[in-house]
């Protein structure tokens, strides 16, 4: 399974049109919203062909990028899983190496946690895994 951009194993996978990394498709959601850009379906939809099993990581990279030519800079990114499995525990620091990466953040401006769904609901059955994420963007006010 792709999570955060990287590889968990798992014996499901996520379903969606492109890779289904539900983590990824959040921050590029906060990213975008948070700038007042709309969401990923305006700038990705499912009816283009191109974004078919697309890399994730690239949609949210993309969707930096529109924020950044708004002006605005990412100081940090709060994101939270909710997932009965796989545990994300130990992947955690990965998980917040790569979205660092892709983002160009250090660790410490990225922060990842989980919930269960404590065997109740979609998420506690294992039906679903969802994830929220808040972005905090800044924008020099002189620019």
């Amino acid at each position: 399974m792709r999570l955060g951009g990287i590889e968990i194993p798992f014996d499901f996978q996520l379903q969606g049109h492109s890779d289904a990394d539900v983590l990824l498709h959040a921050l590029s959601d906060a990213l975008l919203g948070a700038a007042a850009l709309a969401d990923i379906g305006h700038w990705f939809p499912d009816t283009e062909p191109e974004n078919e099993d697309r890399d994730s990581a690239e949609i949210l990279s993309l969707c930096y990028q529109k924020v950044q030519a708004q002006g605005y800079q990412l100081l940090n990114a709060d994101c939270i899983v909710f997932a009965e499995q796989p545990k994300i525990g130990p992947h955690r620091e990965a998980i917040q190496d790569r979205i660092g990466s892709i983002l160009q953040l250090a660790r410490g401006q990225v922060s990842v946690k989980a919930k269960t769904g404590e065997k109740v609901g979609e998420v506690g059955s294992g039906q679903v895994i969802q994830a929220q994420c808040v972005a905090l963007l800044w924008r020099n006010p002189s620019e």
